[in-house]
């Protein structure tokens, strides 16, 4: 699709006397993308006319202030556009779970087609029937020409760059068609990282994006200056393809070693998560939102980290968050250090305070929190943005409430954009039963112009198809990722220093890998090759040494029931009689993917100690970066981002909000911090 762009040269910097200059930006003249929208010319400057009325409204004048431009448009919108405004749930891009791989160009992806609705009959967390059918996901067309609705999640993708940006570039241009021309902002969760059980609900699938570690694995880098470098390139990529708004990161602690999110984290330590999350969001947004910004939602405040016996609340079992070390303020560090990098959204979970000061409703519904926390004591001024589904699936502590009073509750505890819902029908209705909420309802939509106005998608929402293609996977950004990978991994041992491996070693070398659920006495992947000096050998009676990677898997996040949790390797898609067999052939490098605090006595205790000449701890990386640490080719470098439990039962007795290494010497393993090098 051909865009037009109006570029008007060397920018102009005009002093209008006719101009309030306490009210306008300084003046100088945007590129402005369009489609279909006139141009408006005055004073040598020009502007979108985007209700197409030929005269230049407020909201149209990029030289005023976002309060004012947002203002103004509330003022032109129906009730039933203010609702879709209001809604932020699945999209699916046309023909790209079943037909993409037909698609022969990109014209081939249009905004103009008439998907099916996806319909949620059950609740698909609990499993309990719903009283009425839920449309989660819908297609992009009705959305937004019936709907109303400007916020989509775009949580998956097996697209090229070059075709996400076109289907953006459709979409937006279907959104510059409407009756007041309001773009459209695409969401999504994080691309970039090496995930080992990512899903819908934590990460999304990309093709073609740098990777990195995974989010626990920046807690292990230790480095402020990466994470930094990190953000500031991702940023590139998501804007190139129309992405610019992020369902991230998380600011939860890993106190809980069962909680099945803890890899999507920054580990167990407030500090180091706080100054984490306040290089991300510095890096992602910049120090103001602006036309290269990607916007970022923060979650799950005030801290998901602590949730009975690890449940996560999704479930009913899951809903009460707990604070039994008195730790709440220290959950909520993280969210300050973003507050004050100027984080746009902040996502409270889904979870219901128990045992403390604070009404024991869920967060969307508890005005304490809301506003009182959030909004009064910690000074936030952004969007608050509900979790999905809060109203029709999670509703704790107001089941027994109607759908019109959940949305009233939600509104009055300062929820600003519902996640999760694509039809905006109840939540007209409430509003109509429910005038007293207008004025909150026009606070939300205000907040929710704003990002928009000062990500300058009014004055530009369309990308370059084919830049797109030069900055996704673009080769500076590929190599830092995989520096990044190198330097998140943690040597916990080296008793015997046999690491690195003397070159000429003969290495039998398993990438043990199996899913939950399916455990077997099948070995995973075996290496045959030669790897800078290392030869690797087919089976372990030809090697000198063992390198096993193995990669636990706790039980999904979804589906779920609710039997107890559990973090040690043989309830974590582990045969352990397989692995002791396999170490106990030959000396043996150990080296265990963290994406939680794994349990590891089964196979690493007294009596197997010494089997081991090694043990490395990895956060979501590459083989090859496991390989050039091992073969020396990369001193190690990374610290434990937390602490991992000696024992199931030492897990079982630990407070969920407290953090292992408060726990003594009987609590641990592995410490928060722990990391050695050659």
């Amino acid at each position: 699709m051909k865009v037009n762009k109006l570029i008007l040269g060397t920018p102009l910097l005009l002093a209008l006397a006719s101009c309030n200059q306490s009210s306008k930006n300084a003046l100088t003249q945007p590129e402005l993308g369009k489609q279909s929208a006139a141009i408006l010319k005055i004073d040598n400057l020009e502007f979108k006319d985007l209700n197409k009325n030929g005269k230049l409204d407020p909201y149209e004048d990029w030289r005023l202030r976002s309060e004012e431009r947002s203002k103004d448009l509330v003022s032109q919108m129906t009730l039933e556009e203010k609702a879709g405004m209001l809604l932020i749930a699945d999209m699916r891009m046309f023909n790209e779970i079943f037909m993409l791989d037909k698609v022969e160009t990109p014209k081939d992806i249009t905004a103009d087609f008439n998907e099916e609705d996806v319909v949620l009959d059950k609740n698909q967390f609990t499993g309990e029937p719903l009283a009425y059918p839920v449309m989660n996901t819908v297609g992009t067309t009705k959305g937004i020409t019936q709907n109303h609705m400007r916020h989509f999640i775009w949580r998956t993708t097996t697209a090229p760059a070059n075709v996400m940006a076109e289907w953006s570039n459709k979409v937006q241009a279907l959104a510059e068609q409407s009756r007041l021309g309001i773009p459209v902002i695409f969401a999504s969760n994080p691309r970039n990282h090496i995930s080992a059980g990512s899903m819908g609900a934590t990460a999304s699938a990309s093709v073609g994006f740098s990777k990195w570690p995974s989010e626990i694995g920046f807690a292990a880098m230790n480095d402020k200056e990466t994470v930094r470098q990190f953000a500031e390139m991702a940023r590139q990529e998501w804007a190139s393809v129309g992405l610019r708004k992020g369902y991230m990161y998380m600011a939860d602690l890993a106190t809980e070693p069962r909680w099945q999110r803890i890899e999507g984290t920054f580990g167990e330590d407030p500090k180091l998560a706080a100054e984490v999350m306040e290089q991300i969001v510095l890096g992602f947004q910049g120090d103001t939102l602006n036309n290269t910004s990607i916007a970022l939602t923060t979650k799950h405040f005030p801290g998901g980290g602590a949730t009975y016996k690890g449940f996560d609340p999704h479930y009913t079992y899951g809903r009460d968050a707990v604070f039994p070390g008195n730790r709440l303020e220290e959950n909520m560090l993280p969210f300050k250090a973003a507050i004050k990098a100027g984080t746009s959204s902040i996502m409270p979970y889904y979870s219901l305070p128990k045992d403390t000061k604070y009404e024991e409703v869920a967060y969307a519904y508890n005005k304490g929190i809301l506003r009182d926390l959030l909004r009064e004591e910690l000074g936030f001024k952004g969007i608050i943005n509900s979790d999905t589904g809060p109203i029709e699936s999670m509703p704790w502590g107001v089941d027994s409430l109607t759908i019109e009073k959940r949305y009233v509750k939600a509104l009055e505890a300062g929820i600003n954009l519902f996640a999760g819902n694509a039809d905006p029908s109840l939540l007209i209705k409430t509003l109509k039963a429910h005038p007293e909420v207008m004025p909150l309802v026009d606070e939300s939509v205000e907040l929710l112009l704003k990002e928009l106005f000062d990500l300058q998608l009014f004055e530009n929402p369309y990308v370059d198809v084919e830049n797109s293609t030069k900055i996704v996977g673009k080769a500076d950004f590929v190599t830092a990722g995989k520096e990044a990978q190198r330097k998140s991994v943690v040597l916990l041992r080296n008793e015997q220093k046999q690491l690195p491996l003397a070159k000429g070693t003969k290495v039998y070398f398993e990438d043990y890998q199996k899913t939950y659920g399916k455990v077997d006495a099948l070995s995973g992947k075996v290496f045959d090759k030669t790897y800078d000096g290392i030869t690797f050998v087919k089976t372990p009676e030809e090697a000198g040494v063992i390198l096993l990677w193995i990669k636990p898997a706790i039980r999904p996040l979804f589906p779920s029931d609710s039997s107890p949790l559990k973090v040690n390797l043989s309830n974590c898609a582990i045969n352990v009689d397989y692995v002791n067999k396999l170490t106990a052939k030959k000396p043996t490098i150990l080296a265990v993917n963290f994406a939680n605090p794994f349990v590891i006595d089964e196979i690493y205790n007294d009596n197997t100690k010494d089997r081991f000449v090694g043990v490395i701890g990895t956060f979501g990386i590459s083989e090859d970066a496991l390989l050039d640490v091992v073969s020396g080719k990369f001193k190690p470098t990374g610290k434990m981002p937390f602490t991992t439990p000696i024992s199931q039962q030492a897990v079982e007795t630990n407070k969920e909000d407290v953090p292992g290494y408060d726990e003594g010497t009987d609590y641990p393993l592995f410490k928060f911090g722990e990391g050695l090098s050659y």
